[in-house]
This record gives C-alpha cells, sequence and structure tokens, in this order.
C-alpha cells in the first residue's frame, strides 16, 4: 500500500513534474513544472482536506503531519 508522501507524489504529477517541496504548519507547498498534471481529486483522494493552486504553486491541506510528508517527499527526490 502506498504511503501518504507516494499517493500526493502521484496526485503531483509524479516526481519529475515536482520542482520544489515545504512542509508549512498544515500544508504541503509544491512548486510544479506543469499544472496541468496536478491531479486534485487524487491529492484529495491521498487524504487532502483541500487544495489550493496559483499558477505553478499547489498548497495541499493535510493537516498536522505537513511538515512529515513534506519530508518523506523531499527523501524520495
Amino acid at each position: 500500500m502506498a504511503t501518504k508522501a507516494e499517493k500526493i507524489v502521484a496526485g503531483l504529477g509524479g516526481l519529475d513534474n515536482i520542482v520544489e517541496v515545504e512542509g508549512c504548519v498544515t500544508r504541503v507547498r509544491a512548486e510544479v513544472e506543469h499544472r496541468e498534471n496536478v491531479d486534485d481529486a487524487a491529492l484529495k483522494a491521498a487524504g487532502a482536506h483541500g487544495v489550493v493552486v496559483m499558477g505553478d504553486a499547489v498548497q495541499i491541506v493535510v493537516g498536522s503531519d505537513a511538515d512529515r510528508v513534506a519530508a518523506d517527499i523531499e527523501d524520495m527526490m
């Protein structure tokens, strides 16, 4: 079974689509190469409470484990 971080990576369009990622209190913030590869529904299915997109910046609201999830994604990169 895929981890929350792996599911979020998939929802962001894969590791090749992620330029940068960081945790911020309750959100995982990511900069992506191609916005059209981001699947909002997959991110919500991965456990996101919400998804906010501004250009190539994506904020995934995951709750208090955002820093851990972001660190797990960074480890995969």
